[in-house]
């Protein structure tokens, strides 16, 4: 256990004292194990508790654009889960193809991999070539891990030919007591929030931004409709908070009246319980659920929606192009329920719609995002929190999706609630609103 250094982050004890405490050699983390990648073969359940593990792993060497992060607190992701799930992919792959650039991307190559792409702390160590970031500084970490050198990026970061997803496509992620970022992947922690809820909103949160409001997104405009889909999710939920804010009309799809009541209370203007609407669960070839969707979204809003926020994958991706207006958009994300989307190409064309790839936030729509929740515009969708300890329970929490916006993980962190900064700005905001996902998850039977 790396005691002095750990001793004087908590403590916030300033950047001499930081510096004058040596690093460890190891360190605790959640990771995967190279040896474990055929342990779900002809498994039924790919639980992921089998496959995520805790103990000590070595130090790695800091690269000249890179910084130490002490972490204070992390959040689980849907890639999370498919790393530990060893699919579609196993990420060891991706480690071994970073690897063979040569230099410094060789040490990402190893037996072990530690997940995360959220994380929230304190830097405690920055390579040579750092400029604008320091020893001491209280920052999140964005997921988008670029070669800032390719001249793609000074466009837009995640057209860059070589991007990553920090902690999925790279190693030494969130979830353990330190972790290796770039200087890009860096922005100043909103003061007033806890280090887990810090930690929960960067990748979701810049995720939607760019799907929604980024230049290469859908745009969404002062009253348009949107469909969101998972809308009591991670994602979803952050969706709701954006359209919010953008002055759009938001129409939440979810699965159970828990989940529609949360959302009452997070301002979605149309919450539509998909049992209530007819929804199987996997409108891939439904028609007829299709019609009573567009149905049940004309009733409360009297026209069809210009934008469907698209993430679920094969279940839902046949119906958004179908409900969407003539030139709408669908913009999509991920797939959590299946890559091979299914869908009747004549409601695409003949009715000029269109799809829309995102994929995560450049640095600019990460810093825009990031704003909005330092102004207290938006609000952490924390539900619930784990130690490192548990941070396999955490993620099999997200694989069954038995929860609601995201699960924190807390690492050096050593209970909830600390970390804040500006208490007035806190109180403006208002306890009832920053805690409204954990207050509704306590609310829950257990």
């Amino acid at each position: 256990m790396p005691e002095k250094l750990v001793e004087a982050v908590r403590a916030d004890a300033g950047a001499r004292a930081i510096l004058n405490s040596p690093l460890p050699d190891s360190y605790r983390a959640a990771f995967l194990r190279r040896e474990d990648e055929g342990i779900f073969d002809g498994a039924a359940d790919r639980d992921v508790r089998r496959s995520i593990h805790i103990g000590d792993v070595p130090m790695p060497e800091l690269a000249p654009d890179e910084v130490l992060v002490a972490v204070m607190a992390a959040a689980v992701n849907y890639n999370t889960v498919w790393s530990a799930m060893f699919q579609p992919l196993s990420t060891f792959g991706f480690l071994d193809h970073f690897a063979r650039q040569g230099g410094w991307a060789t040490r990402h190559r190893r037996d072990y991999h530690v997940v995360g792409s959220d994380a929230a702390g304190v830097v405690v160590r920055t390579g040579s070539a750092v400029r604008h970031w320091s020893v001491g500084d209280r920052v999140v970490v964005a997921a988008p891990y670029i070669d800032e050198q390719d001249p793609m990026a000074q466009r837009d970061g995640m057209l860059s030919h070589d991007f990553r997803a920090w902690g999925f496509e790279t190693n030494f992620g969130a979830f353990g007591q330190f972790a290796v970022a770039k200087a890009t992947q860096l922005i100043a922690k909103p003061r007033h929030l806890s280090w887990e809820e810090a930690a929960c909103n960067t990748l979701c949160l810049g995720t939607a931004y760019r799907m929604l409001i980024g230049p290469g997104g859908a745009r969404i405009k002062l009253g348009d409709v949107v469909l969101v889909w998972g809308a009591a999710g991670g994602l979803g939920a952050y969706a709701v908070q954006l359209c919010r804010q953008a002055g759009a009309i938001t129409v939440g799809v979810v699965g159970s009246t828990d989940k529609a009541d949360l959302l009452d209370r997070l301002g979605c203007d149309v919450v539509l319980n998909r049992h209530d609407v007819g929804l199987t669960g996997d409108e891939a070839d439904g028609v007829d659920e299709w019609r009573a969707l567009g149905t049940a979204i004309r009733k409360h809003t009297g026209e069809d929606p210009h934008v469907a926020f698209e993430h679920v994958g094969r279940a839902t991706f046949a119906a958004s192009v179908y409900v969407v207006r003539r030139g709408g958009t669908v913009v999509t994300c991920g797939s959590s329920s299946g890559y091979d989307h299914r869908y009747d190409n004549r409601h695409l064309w003949m009715k000029l719609k269109r799809v829309i790839g995102s994929h995560g936030a450049n640095a600019q729509e990460s810093v825009e995002a990031n704003r909005l929740v330092a102004l207290g515009r938006i609000v952490p969708t924390l539900s619930r929190t784990f130690g490192l300890d548990a941070a396999a329970e955490a993620t099999r929490l997200v694989q069954t999706n038995a929860h609601e916006g995201k699960v924190g993980v807390l690492c050096l962190a050593e209970r909830e609630g600390l970390g804040i900064e500006d208490e007035a700005l806190r109180a403006r905001v208002g306890e009832d609103r920053l805690r409204l996902f954990r207050d509704h998850a306590a609310r829950r039977p257990s």
